[in-house]
């Protein structure tokens, strides 16, 4: 057979094996490859192609084994044998003897450019598929150093196993050159990459750079999820200015949804004083049941209607919150409401059931609450009670404010009791008066 046309037959074969792999094209080989194969060996490796065709790898491996054994092979012919019997490996998924058996294709010296090259990615990509973090970034480093212009995949693989070891500052290196690559062909860098580098930003808690990543991410690859995380690291930022701004386009857009995020904007809300659209929030979303009306939301939405100073629309939500709650605080706060409202009596009603089911956070403030609105009501014996429990209080504004109380308090008693007293008199006197006149 002409040793032209086993050359050819040959590359073809090799090349099925690279693409397999994904490595270099037929072309590669097609230049580089200056040695031919003598007709023994050839038939040989028909056979193991034949065997690979029929997934027989256990076949193709005997009789790649015997060819070393029983042939006497040069060391290109050597150097092709090694090298399909490491595909044979990657084949099985057999990683760990596959690497090994690379290695010894990249112990010839004759070897072509394209056979190094390819092989050297391999064996990156493999040592990473292991979880091989550091042999990986080795067998890049070196195939990077014989090309004038490596693939960006080169950098990614690299970046992402500096990654995985967490060397978030060597990460950084490969990734920026991946970007810089594709940048200076004009290029669009992969969202992979950018991602990456966002990730690794992430890391370092560089939220700064981490925007300008994002931001060129959005700009390539819009997508929602990437403005919510934009709105994330606004906040890392305490930009809670410009998370509020994205947030809210996002959630009236209907891009984000749910309780989470209806909660979320809502508190951001709150948090820049617009406690007004906080609960127009709260209560459309509470209405259409995406808000679940459970204490602590329903707590959320009067306290931001009580904030807006819609009194009258905070006590429903926070009588709901009360009656749901183990302990009285809630019904301290509806009492608040019924206060601001002067609705004396209700205030008294919720004060007293607050009371009655604990849990109060400042009882003392509860009792000033309830003798303000039992003064009202006229009732001062029970305000004077309701004050007293205050004024031995070890709190000193609590226990001052409840003795000024107390001292109003008995000097409206003795008031009211000497008016009672001096009733009587002023009606003999009149009476006196009455009959001096008749008799005159």
């Amino acid at each position: 057979m002409n040793k032209h046309i086993v050359k050819r037959k040959w590359v073809s074969l090799v090349a099925v094996f690279a693409v397999a792999c994904v490595l270099f094209t037929s072309n590669s080989f097609a230049v580089k490859v200056t040695e031919t194969l003598s007709q023994p060996v050839y038939e040989k490796l028909e056979q193991v192609e034949d065997a690979i065709d029929a997934k027989a790898y256990d076949q193709a491996l005997k009789i790649v084994r015997e060819m070393r054994s029983n042939f006497k092979l040069t060391q290109y012919e050597a150097s092709q044998v090694w090298n399909i019997e490491a595909y044979i490996y990657y084949l099985k998924e057999d990683y760990k003897k596959a690497i090994a058996t690379y290695n010894e294709v990249l112990k010839y010296g004759n070897l072509a450019e394209a056979v190094i090259q390819s092989t050297l990615k391999t064996v990156a990509q493999l040592h990473f598929i292991r979880e091989e973090y550091k042999p990986a970034i080795a067998a890049a480093s070196r195939l990077i150093a014989r090309l004038d212009s490596p693939d960006v995949s080169l950098y990614m693989l690299q970046g992402q196993a500096y990654y995985q070891l967490k060397e978030y500052d060597k990460a950084l290196t490969p990734i920026t050159s991946a970007i810089n690559a594709d940048k200076s062909i004009g290029k669009i860098p992969k969202e992979n990459t950018l991602l990456l580098l966002r990730a690794i930003y992430y890391e370092k808690k560089d939220f700064k750079n981490m925007v300008l990543v994002l931001k060129e991410v959005i700009q390539h690859y819009p997508k929602d999820s990437y403005l919510y995380t934009l709105a994330a690291i606004y906040s890392e930022l305490g930009q809670t200015k410009k998370q509020m701004a994205l947030t809210e386009v996002l959630f009236e857009k209907g891009y984000i949804k749910g309780e989470k995020h209806a909660i979320n904007l809502a508190n951001l809300y709150l948090l820049h004083n617009l406690p007004y659209k906080a609960a127009q929030l709260l209560q459309r979303e509470v209405d259409n049941k995406r808000v679940q009306a459970n204490e602590r939301n329903l707590r959320l939405l009067s306290q931001a209607w009580y904030q807006a100073r819609e009194d009258k629309k905070a006590i429903p939500p926070m009588q709901l919150a009360a009656e749901q709650s183990e302990k009285g605080e809630l019904y301290i706060r509806l009492a608040q409401s019924y206060l601001n409202l002067e609705q004396w009596s209700k205030a008294v009603k919720a004060i007293e059931q607050g009371l009655k089911k604990g849990g109060i956070k400042k009882p003392d403030t509860a009792n000033i609450m309830l003798g303000t609105a039992l003064f009202n009501l006229k009732e001062l014996g029970k305000a004077r009670k309701a004050f007293t429990t205050v004024a031995a209080s070890k709190v000193k504004n609590n226990s001052r404010t409840a003795k000024t109380w107390l001292a109003f308090l008995d000097s409206e008693i003795r008031r009211s009791k000497l008016e009672q007293e001096s009733a009587p008199e002023f009606e003999r006197s009149l009476e006196a008066q009455e009959n001096i006149e008749e008799l005159s």
